[in-house]
């Protein structure tokens, strides 16, 4: 009796990958390259990913990044614009408060796809290669980027602040708007304003881990991301910087309780939330072997 012998492709009949382990399902060579494509990166990927790209930053010359630290400053300035504009023409409207908080993402959707330089990001990013190899020389690069970073971006975000109280652009039903998103802002005590500094800064840490691998969906994880930090009412140093600033320079509100009510307390809780918890969280888990 003639025995016909069928060819399958390695691992199609026997429910065995090309690395030989049982997978219970029959898959041919090139659907096993698929589901190996698909997969999602393992965090010390993206973890060496994150690393390498906040070497390459630490790098930079000061030219390079306090231009793009002034450019990121002025630019998150259009949260604020974009959330004024909304809340003064839908202010009747029911559930305009979670409309309107739509426009704050817009800065960091500028900031975030044109690559500018902004310190939230910096918490995670730049601090990954001081978590590696932890010495002195990482520690200097990471505070000199900080502190040209930040400067910056404090920079940009008051020359966006001053010119929209000066340059007469917005009608007075829009600058009231501006008035109450920085008012609202500025009813949080020094205390609320660390700890709700904590979970922005966790939350912009967040987002500069999930982007690696969200090439197609970028611009939704920003605007999830970004709407969860509008919406709970969470601090940011740079959006917070333009609200209360602006504030400053219409004069109802001095310079020091800018900088001792929110500035400082908003500055130390979004360094511990993006770098003392969620970067050094992420570090520990890639150390430790974790996926």
């Amino acid at each position: 009796m003639n025995t016909q012998q069928t060819h399958t492709e390695p691992g199609a009949a026997s429910g065995h990958g090309p690395d030989g382990t049982n997978n219970g399902f029959a898959l041919s060579g090139d659907e096993h390259a698929d589901v190996e494509e698909k997969r999602p990166p393992r965090a010390a990927v993206l973890h060496e990913i994150i690393r390498r790209e906040g070497e390459e930053e630490l790098k930079r010359s000061v030219a390079a990044l306090g231009w793009s630290s002034l450019a990121a400053g002025m630019s998150m300035g259009f949260s604020l614009v974009a959330r004024g504009v909304l809340q003064a023409h839908l202010e009747n409207i029911p559930g305009h408060f979670l409309i309107e908080n739509i426009g704050y993402c817009f800065g960091y959707l500028v900031v975030i796809l044109a690559r500018q330089q902004l310190f939230t990001e910096n918490t995670m990013t730049a601090v990954l290669p001081l978590m590696t190899k932890p010495n002195l020389r990482n520690l200097g690069a990471l505070l000199r980027m900080w502190g040209i970073v930040l400067t910056g971006n404090l920079v940009g975000a008051a020359l966006f602040a001053y010119g929209m109280i000066h340059l007469q652009q917005f009608d007075g039903q829009t600058q009231k708007a501006f008035a109450n998103i920085a008012e609202e802002l500025m009813r949080n005590s020094p205390l609320q304003m660390f700890t709700k500094g904590i979970l922005a800064g966790w939350l912009i840490a967040t987002l500069v881990w999930l982007l690696p691998s969200a090439e197609k969906t970028k611009i939704a994880i920003i605007l999830i991301v970004t709407y969860l930090i509008a919406v709970g009412g969470f601090t940011h140093i740079i959006v917070g910087t333009v609200e209360s600033l602006y504030l400053v320079f219409s004069g109802d509100l001095s310079f020091a309780g800018y900088v001792f009510q929110f500035a400082l307390p908003t500055l130390a809780g979004n360094i511990v939330g993006g770098s003392l918890i969620f970067a050094l969280i992420s570090h520990a888990q890639v150390r430790s072997g974790g996926d």
